[in-house]
């Protein structure tokens, strides 16, 4: 059981964490009657969820009048602390009662109103008007109940995390509505802090971190200084910082557009009728599932049933399923052509700017979340500008969960922890398959000793001629926990998922980071292939900027090669 718990409060979707001391790592709490399920997408049942966020749950409210004693009895004043009976059906749940035709009483979202206008009016249920503060409350009241349901446990201690950008009344609100509900102890924590404790970064000394949210409906970009006293306050300073209208919901109606312009389907006639709206709904559910799927698959097709109305349309096409084929290239073609990638590009533009008014011109780490900076090569962008070992990007979802669960219970750890396995490749003499010696293991606490690992080698002479340079290729492996998958970027910056439950994953993707300069220094005299007595004695260790750095003599001329000097940044 846990004894704090974090809430990760988004406009899409929404995550409770909590801190397994055992494990001493966060845990997102899958309450299985309301989250997103593996293998059904939140939409359609059956529809594959490629990206495996089973654990989310929708931010959707579908308001529902109490039934029986306790129920009702819960609506009244001093009882409402009470978790008594159903009030709302949240998650899952309310978006399946309003698939195609959302009723009155049904709020897709609320955090944004929430957050500037708490009072205005989201949903009716008969006579009573639905705030979103009333949204707000019934989302938290509902969260509340099946935790209690699932664990036996009432939050009485939360942790929320709020946006760089929300007012102090947006804050106010939350506590208004945690007194409600008889939550004891409430506190927050920034966004960008959450991700950053969330994605491991040391907070030691002070730090400029890049946060890129690209989310549902909106992107946002953040330049924060942290500093340890701020991190143990759940605050950082703000630099600089702006956002954009350019969510993958925006993304999924060009997709649909593109697949309508593909058919010759005349978009004007999806507001014709009932029928036609619902059938457009499908389609962007569609265009949503396909986007995904070429995240990790070459392409995808649509398959489409236009509605009876529209036979004038069908009878343009073979049978009674219509199919769109697309392609990775395809999407990114599209990004190009709505200069999706240009608007990202000068959102970044815009806060580094911002940032180096403000006096700080070095950007130390940059951390994604959200699920469309899983996008095609929205990743390569950022490591091409900022450097693949300052870019941590392997838990979009999690990432500000797991950080508010850390910051709950007070988790907080000065030093950085090294987050992948760092090994050498050889290869092994018959079969020419690689081999990886592991050096720096995942978790390994930087700064180390200088001769964390140390070896005695020999040269390989793969040639069968003198070994004139001593080369090793320092590879990244990036691995899943056992209970969890995680994102990964190979060589060609092709995203990759590591670990899960679903199709297309992997156990493990290997990255070679120095393969272009693999040289550790020079053998004088060369090494024959014949000689099979170590030649080279070679220690590594990780600095306190994390990089890793050898230590290399030649024990024949016993001549130092190198001294602790900087191969490769870990990451």
């Amino acid at each position: 059981m846990a004894s704090t718990w974090a809430l990760d409060l988004g406009t899409t979707n929404s995550g409770i964490a909590t801190w397994d001391a055992a494990a001493r790592r966060p845990r997102f709490l899958e309450l299985h009657a309301v989250c997103r399920k593996p293998g059904d997408g939140t939409t359609d049942v059956g529809a594959e969820d490629h990206l495996e966020a089973p654990r989310l749950v929708p931010s959707a409210v579908h308001v529902v009048e109490a039934t029986g004693f306790w129920g009702k009895l819960a609506t009244w004043g001093p009882f409402k602390t009470r978790l008594w009976g159903q009030h709302a059906v949240i998650g899952r749940p309310a978006l399946e009662l309003n698939r195609g035709s959302p009723r009155p009483e049904f709020v897709s979202s609320f955090k944004a109103a929430l957050m500037r206008s708490p009072l205005k009016t989201l949903a009716r249920r008969g006579n009573d008007v639905i705030t979103a503060r009333e949204a707000g409350r019934l989302f938290l009241r509902e969260l509340m109940r099946e935790a209690k349901l699932q664990t036996g446990e009432r939050i009485e201690d939360l942790v929320v995390t709020t946006p760089v950008d929300a007012y102090e009344t947006f804050r106010a609100e939350i506590v208004a509505i945690a007194k409600d509900l008889g939550i004891d102890r409430l506190r927050f924590i920034d966004e960008p802090v959450a991700a950053a404790l969330g994605y491991g970064v040391g907070i030691g000394a002070k730090k400029t971190v890049l946060v890129v949210d690209i989310g549902g409906g909106t992107a946002h970009a953040a330049v924060i200084e942290l500093s340890h006293q701020g991190v143990q306050q759940g605050q950082s300073r703000v630099l600089a910082k702006t956002g954009r209208q350019l969510g993958g919901n925006l993304v999924d109606r060009w997709l649909a557009e593109e697949a309508c312009d593909r058919l010759g389907f005349p978009l004007r006639d999806r507001e014709r009728s009932e029928e036609s709206r619902f059938w457009w709904l499908m389609l962007l559910e569609e265009a949503r599932r396909v986007k995904e799927s070429v995240f990790f698959n070459e392409k995808d097709a649509f398959y489409l049933t236009p509605p009876e109305d529209m036979r004038a349309f069908e009878a343009r096409v073979r049978g009674d399923a219509t199919l769109v084929e697309l392609t990775r290239e395809d999407v990114r073609d599209l990004l190009v052509r709505r200069n999706w990638y240009r608007d990202v590009d000068q959102m970044i533009d815009e806060v580094v700017a911002g940032a180096a008014n403000a006096g700080s011109t070095v950007i130390d780490e940059v951390l994604m979340v959200g699920g469309s900076t899983l996008l095609p090569d929205v990743y390569g962008r950022m490591e091409r500008r900022f450097g693949r070992d300052r870019v941590r990007a392997w838990q979009p979802f999690e990432a500000i969960a797991y950080g508010a669960a850390a910051f709950a219970a007070g988790a907080l750890t000065q030093s950085d922890l090294i987050v992948h396995d760092y090994a050498f490749v050889t290869h092994d003499a018959k079969t020419n398959e690689p081999r990886h010696t592991l050096i720096v293991p995942r978790g390994t606490r930087a700064p180390t000793a200088t001769d964390l690992w140390k070896r005695q080698l020999v040269p390989t002479c793969a040639l069968g001629e003198p070994e004139r340079l001593f080369k090793l290729v320092i590879a990244e492996i990036g691995q899943a926990e056992p209970d969890e998958r995680r994102f990964a970027w190979d060589e060609g910056g092709a995203l990759r998922k590591v670990g899960g439950q679903g199709g297309a994953s992997e156990t493990e993707v290997v990255v070679p980071l120095n393969a272009d300069n693999p040289t550790l220094g020079e053998l004088d005299p060369p090494h024959e292939p014949g000689d099979k007595r170590p030649r080279l004695e070679i220690a590594f260790g990780v600095n306190a900027d994390r990089w890793l750095i050898a230590t290399v003599r030649d024990l024949k001329t016993g001549k130092q090669l190198m001294n602790e000097k900087p191969v490769v940044r870990l990451l």
